[in-house]
């Protein structure tokens, strides 16, 4: 049961914040127990994914990113993200999962024994959704990890998302960082006509980076034909420059620069939790809760998905973020209605 099928005043049992992977399999899972709900994202369904470069392989087989009980079938062994764009979109069709897309929750306060949540859409329009419990599922995606240099860019050289390497042909870009994200953007570019060099603060390539393609970006730095600045940092930007810093010496390199691709990971959007009071640990931004139940300190409030992981969003994924899910919706009371 959706919220359009029911009186605006009646409460709903459970409001998801989050129409990603983890917010469509908790939604489903509310459903099959008879509750009513909505499921609401500020972007469109699985919109951190259409962030995704265009022509990206998951680390994940296509089972262990399925939800819902549908079938996630393909002929290779590893989905792309157009596969699982497809995927996802078959499993709102598939359970009639009516998702209010482009639609922020901008407040959640607390009323005698429900949730008050304060909407606006991309039009303007305000509406106020009242429900016993909330699931905040918007997953690790909500603010980047900058470099301190974004302030002195007016022109938008510092850059925190990758697509595709055509907007860079025949141009001198840095690639800050190690892991899978940085690793395959520098790659797919070099082979793509642009100039690229890397820079990272450790001294080696992250442990994650996936086993098939380490071997390819260590031969490209070891030939030189990608120069790495290992336990480094781009400093400042000077008109058509970059100038890296090395951390343990600190020796000067200043380099022809026209991008600066940071893929330094990115921070979840704690404000909801904040303003219902839930806690982060200062050092892992992991939100207050229980682990069984994924409820937080704050009754009737629940995390779902990346956001539980705090600033390590490498520690869940979709393949175990899916079952938060069964978790939440195993915890809510009874069917109201």
């Amino acid at each position: 049961m959706t919220l359009d099928s029911i009186a605006e005043s009646e409460p709903l049992d459970a409001t998801i914040v989050g129409a990603g992977p983890c917010g469509l399999a908790t939604a489903i899972a509310v459903q099959e127990r008879g509750l009513s709900y909505a499921i609401l994202d500020r972007g469109c369904v699985t919109e951190s994914l259409t962030h995704y470069p265009s022509y990206m392989t998951f680390f994940s087989t296509a089972e262990r990113l399925e939800i819902g009980g549908v079938p996630f079938t393909i002929p290779d062994p590893k989905p792309t993200r157009r596969d699982a764009l497809a995927y996802y979109r078959q499993v709102v069709a598939h359970h009639g999962v009516e998702v209010r897309q482009y639609e922020e929750v901008t407040g959640i306060t607390r009323g005698e024994g429900t949730l008050a949540l304060s909407t606006r859409t991309r039009d303007g329009r305000a509406s106020r959704i009242t429900s016993r419990a909330v699931v905040i599922a918007t997953g690790g995606f909500g603010e980047p990890n900058r470099l301190g240099l974004e302030a002195g860019d007016p022109h938008g050289r510092v850059i925190h998302y990758y697509k595709e390497p055509y907007p860079f042909f025949d141009q001198d870009v840095i690639v800050v960082g190690g892991g899978n994200s940085a690793v395959e953007a520098a790659l797919d570019m070099y082979r793509n006509g642009v100039r690229v060099r890397m820079v990272h603060f450790a001294d080696t390539v992250d442990r994650g980076v996936k086993p098939w393609v380490r071997p390819d970006i260590e031969n490209r730095i070891a030939s030189g034909e990608i120069p790495m600045h290992w336990e480094s940092r781009v400093a400042r930007l000077g008109p058509g420059t970059a100038t890296i810093i090395e951390e343990t010496t600190g020796a000067e390199t200043e380099v022809a620069n026209d991008w600066v691709l940071a893929m330094t990971g990115w921070r979840p959007d704690a404000a909801l939790l904040t303003g219902l009071g839930v806690p982060a640990d200062p050092e892992t931004g992991i939100p207050a809760h229980d682990p069984a139940t994924m409820e937080t300190t704050a009754p009737g409030v629940y995390i779902a998905g990346v956001i539980a992981a705090g600033y390590n969003a490498n520690k869940i994924f979709i393949e175990n973020g899916r079952e938060h899910g069964a978790l939440i919706a195993a915890h809510l009371p009874s069917p109201s209605r």
